[in-house]
């Protein structure tokens, strides 16, 4: 349930893409008809609506994310702050320019921003931002969790050029595969990533034992 409640405003980004792709012209009226003083020249086309729509519903369910868990007296994680943030930054864009590639700049963004945190942390503050998050549930050698905390740091740069390359290069003109790849493609990628940490520190804690 964490999971699906961490990946909430990326399903209603897919899923209001798909939907306004279905219905292009009613989507671009609904638009043209509430939103044109938000938008440069005052109108959108059918082809620009999907996109619209998908980033006004994304920045929506990451709000009500973000009060759903302050009304349930959770603490917001920081990464989420940092999502809200960004997506209003480059979706505000988006909308206003009606133009997809503020957009995909996002995910890469946010993966960099990990990144240079944990960087920083690491080499600036000598604090291990995986060992943080993870000691409490693993123990493990000093040399592990520094391969760990590296691994992530290299996953995110990676990541986040995969991102532009996708975006930018394998799907320069076709924004609805990008969309399929930053919910499928790139959650993939990560599932992956973890399942192939898990097998190496696995692999760690046995010989710990």
């Amino acid at each position: 349930m964490k999971f699906l409640f961490d990946i909430f405003p990326l399903l209603v980004f897919f899923g209001s893409y798909k939907w306004a792709g279905m219905h292009e012209e009613a989507a671009q009226a609904f638009i043209n008809g509430h939103l044109s003083s938000f938008i440069y020249g005052g109108a959108i086309t059918a082809a620009q609506a999907p996109i619209i729509v998908a980033t006004i519903a994304g920045i929506v369910a990451t709000v009500l994310q973000i009060l759903y868990l302050i009304a349930r007296g959770r603490k917001v994680d920081g990464a989420l702050w940092l999502s809200l943030i960004l997506f209003v930054f480059f979706g505000g864009l988006t909308i206003y320019f009606h133009d997809d590639n503020f957009i995909k700049w996002k995910p890469t963004i946010i993966y960099w921003c990990f990144a240079v945190a944990m960087i920083v942390a690491q080499w600036h503050f000598k604090k291990n931002l995986m060992r943080k998050a993870m000691e409490k549930q693993i123990k493990l050698p000093d040399e592990v969790w520094h391969r760990i905390n590296l691994a992530w740091i290299t996953f995110f740069v990676v990541m986040g050029f995969i991102n532009l390359f996708v975006a930018f290069v394998l799907f320069r003109t076709d924004t609805g595969a990008w969309v399929s790849f930053k919910a499928f493609g790139a959650t993939g990628l990560m599932f992956a990533f973890i399942i192939g940490q898990t097998i190496y520190l696995s692999k760690h804690m046995k010989d710990e034992a």
